[in-house]
Formats: structure tokens, sequence, C-alpha cells
């Protein structure tokens, strides 16, 4: 391959680094229009279409059966955490806070390939990831950065919200390490998202999911959202296979930092500077577990290539 083809690949890899930062302020837009749970359910039966025609529908039957039951499982479970913790928030501005928590998971796929996957690191994953820690309570004590106290009063203003944003961080972790252990190359993605949608469906019809107001705003907002899940996994899929897989691990470590600004603007949610030092401080984190890992052959999937290589 020459290198202006890998030089475009890399650049339509990094188009989804931008489309993924812009899913915490679309999945806020559509909840507000459609509800939590009807809005998350339509996003991803829009998204699963999009795949469809992008990715195709994989051959279910050639699959890994360890991947297929246990990996679908842990992905419709982190994206129904991801999606119902944002719709789920007070305001804007908590669903940015929420999403900043999410983001906790490139940390814990690292400390999970470590501990699982036998991925050798060396002293710096420490560091790392008491960082991250440390900027997710930076994130959360308000205008005053580090404070347990306001800390522990936005959290029980909304235990849901954040209780299903940090699962979902933990839950990626595990299924990023199932998928590096049993895929076997295959790329379940469509197919997992039409199981979220079911998932979605499902639980709106039971338990029900509130009145839906359809606007034009609503609709903009659900169709952005489905192109940037589902366009997103597409163009990495293009960047991780033929471009530079270096630039773009890279690039993803600072999603966290790219979605505040973009939820920021989208949400017309004003940010504190004690925010914008603890998000600093994920990224950080992150890229300093991500640093600790590089000395060596990586056995474990640190981003979220997981989702389009297999």
């Amino acid at each position: 391959m020459d290198s202006k083809c890998k030089n475009r690949a890399t650049l339509i890899g990094l188009a989804a680094v931008v489309l993924w930062s812009s899913i915490v302020g679309l999945i806020r837009g559509v909840s507000e229009s459609f509800g939590p749970t009807g809005g998350a359910a339509m996003m991803y039966t829009v998204a699963s279409v999009f795949l469809l025609f992008s990715v195709g529908f994989p051959q279910l039957k050639t699959f890994p059966k360890r991947y297929l039951y246990v990996g679908s499982l842990l992905f419709v479970a982190y994206e129904l955490c991801l999606s119902l913790s944002i719709g789920y928030a007070n305001s804007a501005q908590q669903a940015i806070e929420v999403g900043m928590v999410n983001y906790l998971w490139p940390t814990f796929t690292l400390i999970s390939a470590i501990v699982f996957n036998k991925q050798r690191a060396n002293f710096w994953v420490i560091p790392g990831f008491f960082l991250s820690m440390l900027g997710i309570c930076w994130v959360l004590g308000g205008d005053r950065g580090l404070d347990f106290a306001e800390m522990a009063a936005n959290v029980l203003a909304n235990p849901l919200s954040y209780g299903l944003a940090f699962a979902g961080a933990v839950i990626w972790a595990a299924y990023c390490t199932v998928t590096t252990r049993y895929a076997e190359g295959k790329n379940g993605v469509t197919f997992f998202f039409m199981l979220v949608a079911a998932a979605l469906w499902a639980k709106y019809l039971v338990a029900g999911g509130g009145q839906m107001h359809v606007s034009t705003l609503g609709i903009v907002y659900l169709v952005l959202a489905a192109c940037a899940m589902g366009f997103g996994y597409a163009a990495w899929n293009v960047g991780i296979l033929r471009g530079n897989v270096t630039v773009l691990a890279g690039a993803s470590y600072f999603i966290p930092v790219f979605s505040a600004a973009i939820s920021a603007m989208l949400l017309q949610a004003p940010l504190s500077f004690a925010f914008w030092q603890g998000a600093a401080m994920v990224c950080g984190g992150s890229i300093l577990c991500w640093t600790a890992t590089r000395s060596r052959r990586p056995t474990g999937v640190t981003s979220k290539a997981v989702d389009v290589r297999e």
C-alpha cells in the first residue's frame, strides 16, 4: 500500500474519533426529544441500518461460541449503560460529567489486559491509573476541583446515571478482554447493535419509556447520533486496517476532551476550568497507562479498535 492510500485511511480513521467525540452531546439531544429509552431505541435502530449497509451482516455460524454469547452480552450491557446514563442525567452539564465517567474505559481496558491477558507493563501504569481516577474526582467535585463533599453530593443527586456510566466503563474493559482472547478475527458489531436496539425496544414496551415528542431538531439529533455511531465504527474499521494504527490509537485517548468540547457546544452547557483540569487528567492517565505498555509487544487491545478489526 502506498503512503497516499495509508494517509487517506488514517484521515478516515481520525474522522471516527471526531464522530465518537460527538456521541455524548447527540445522545443527550435525542433523549430530550424522544426520552431516554425510546430515544436510545430509535438511535440504535437507525445506526443498525447504517451498519448493515456499511459493514454488512456477519456470518454468525462462523463465530466462536464464547465470543458470540459472552461478547454480545457485554456489548449490549455496555451500550445500554452508555445511552441510559446520559439519557437519565438531570441536566446537560450532568450528562457531560456522566460521559466523562464513562471515559475511564481506556484505563480500565489496559488494567484488564494486564491482569487477564498477560499484557506486560512498567511502573507508569500505576500513576496513570490513579491520575485517571483523580481526574474523575476532579470533574465531579464541581467548580472547586477536588472536593469530596461536593463530589458525593453530585453523585447522590443522580446515582443511577453515574452508576451506569461507571459500570459501562468496567463492562467495556471486560468486552475488550473477551474480544481479544476469543473473537478470532470476527466482527459482530452490526449484529450486536441490532441486539441493543431490540433490548431497548423491549424495555420501552415492558417498562414504559414515556411519551415521545417528535420535532425537527429531535430528528436531526437522531440521524446525527446514528451516523456518529454507525459510520464511526465503519470509519475506524478503514483506519485501523489500512492507516497508521499508532496515530489512531494516540488520537483516541483525547476523546474525553474532544467529547466535552463538542458536547458543551451542542448542549450550550458552560463548563468550569476545574472540569477541564479533570478531563485533562483523565486523558493524561490513559496516555500514561498506554505508554507503560509500549515497550512490549501488546497482547491486549487498548482502544475502540477492538470492535471493528476482528
